[in-house]
């Protein structure tokens, strides 16, 4: 054991030990009666801090993170050997895997973590964790020691990436290694203490073929997506939270061809482009004095001045639509975004108040104009209530009428029934339109059979969770 010894540094062993023992060991799902769990703690939190009292830190600091894993997996062997109390196999494997979760990551939220099944995850309080896995969720038997654990690791979280979270700034967002979103809010704003959200980072990038397969959309809605990202038609992924817009939006940027300069802006960095040629751009928050931002906007007019050939931002939320859509009708064609809204019509009008947070002055006519002229097709997604996801309808813009922008329809998904196994029953269907980018794609070499557009009702699916 490289580093552990009894290290003279009695300054640094006891600022370590002290944080330490502000958020002892955090305990799993109970397993037995009370009061072994209760002596499994007890022993847990002895086995901490002598294991903290023998690190010497100067050793621990230069070695790699496999080694230190290693080492300390090895120390515990040895503490426990030493702890009077009886345990069995099954116990000392468990003590020591919480105690190196503790120690290296980030408590309980490690496990969960590490499961690829897991999509969201939920703190409300100490002991209160959420998870969501296929779409539904679920309350789960994990919890951290208290309230000063919980905060504990997320400032071990924000303080990775450069940012503090404290009275002052009691709402922080943040980035975990693997790009997963990171949300924190604690007192005085959180009533019953602090609170976590992590949007986990998908490493699997799921593929068009994928949400066939999964009954997302249909094999000729896959074929119009295709056609359209390669014949530059600007698209908005509309959808609420946690619909799949940035999986769509992942799968249409990925038929762009190779050849083309792409430039992404995000607010937290979450598209996973294979293209050779992307540049990819990313918010800057404020720092500790409130200085530095740099806002979405700002990277969407510096992305003119970088020669794209399409600008892809992650999400509109503010004034960086209005400088979007002057890209869009200024010979940045096939751009793309996604937008929270509930419906493709709701979508627009969120579009038009985004316009107005610009401080541009401009008459609601004028303001339909740019929308109608700059985006040519809205894709509407939606969780529904078994937890599956799917594209609702596919929109194409054709002008304004009237003084309203007009939509029609060119592919629905009609809900039928639940059946018993809570699973929505519905078809996907054609509406007989169509649209007037069929002529685009043909002049782009990406051709769209006339039949696809053939008003049939399809077959009826099942759709699992």
């Amino acid at each position: 054991m490289a580093f552990l010894r009894y290290s003279n540094n009695k300054k640094s062993i006891q600022k370590v030990v002290a944080q330490e023992a502000e958020a002892p060991t955090f305990i799993f799902r109970p397993r037995g009666d009370d009061g072994r769990e209760t002596r499994l703690y007890e022993v847990k939190t002895r086995i901490h801090h002598r294991l903290l009292e023998r690190l010497d830190l100067g050793q621990l600091e230069s070695l790699e993170e496999s080694v230190v894993a290693r080492e300390i997996r090895q120390a515990l062997d040895v503490l426990l050997h030493e702890e009077t109390e009886p345990l069995n196999m099954a116990e000392r494997n468990r003590i020591i895997q919480e105690l190196e979760f503790e120690i290296l990551g980030l408590g309980p939220l490690e496990p969960l973590l590490k499961d690829p099944t897991i999509s969201d995850i939920l703190v409300n309080r100490w002991d209160q964790v959420y998870i969501e896995r296929a779409g539904r969720l679920e309350r789960i038997n994990i919890r951290f020691h208290d309230n000063a654990h919980l905060l504990k690791i997320i400032n071990k979280i924000v303080s990775n990436v450069g940012r503090r979270i404290d009275e002052s700034t009691p709402m922080v967002d943040a980035r975990l290694p693997d790009g997963s979103r990171v949300n924190a809010i604690i007192p005085p704003l959180a009533l019953d203490g602090p609170m976590l959200s992590i949007r986990r980072f998908s490493v699997q990038r799921p593929s068009l073929e994928d949400l066939i397969e999964k009954g997302s959309l249909t094999p000729e809605i896959g074929e119009i997506l295709r056609a359209i990202a390669v014949a530059k038609i600007n698209i908005i992924i509309s959808g609420g939270t946690g619909s799949g817009k940035t999986t769509m939006l992942n799968i249409l940027s990925g038929f762009i061809p190779n050849y083309e300069r792409i430039i992404t802006i995000e607010d937290s960095a979450e598209l996973q482009l294979q293209q050779e040629h992307v540049c990819r751009l990313e918010t800057r928050p404020p720092n500790i004095e409130g200085r530095g931002e740099i806002t979405q906007r700002e990277l969407v007019r510096n992305s003119l001045r970088m020669r794209p050939d399409r600008i892809i931002v992650g999400e509109v939320r503010g004034p960086e639509v209005i400088d979007m859509f002057q890209a869009m009708n200024t010979g940045h064609e096939g751009s793309m975004t996604t937008i929270h809204a509930n419906t493709s019509r709701d979508a627009l009008l969120r579009l038009e108040t985004m316009i107005q947070l610009s401080g541009v002055k401009m008459t609601e006519k004028a303001m339909r104009q740019m929308i109608s002229s700059s985006l040519d097709v809205i894709i509407q997604l939606a969780r529904l209530s078994d937890g599956s996801r799917r594209m609702i309808s596919m929109s194409e813009i054709t002008g304004m009428e009237s003084g309203v922008i007009t939509l029609q329809d060119i592919f629905v998904f009609e809900r039928h029934e639940i059946d018993e196994q809570e699973r929505i029953v519905g078809r996907f269907m054609a509406t007989g339109v169509r649209p007037r980018f069929a002529d685009r794609c043909r002049i782009f070499g990406v051709p769209l059979r006339d039949s696809i557009f053939e008003y049939h009702p399809r077959a009826s699916y099942a759709f699992g969770r």
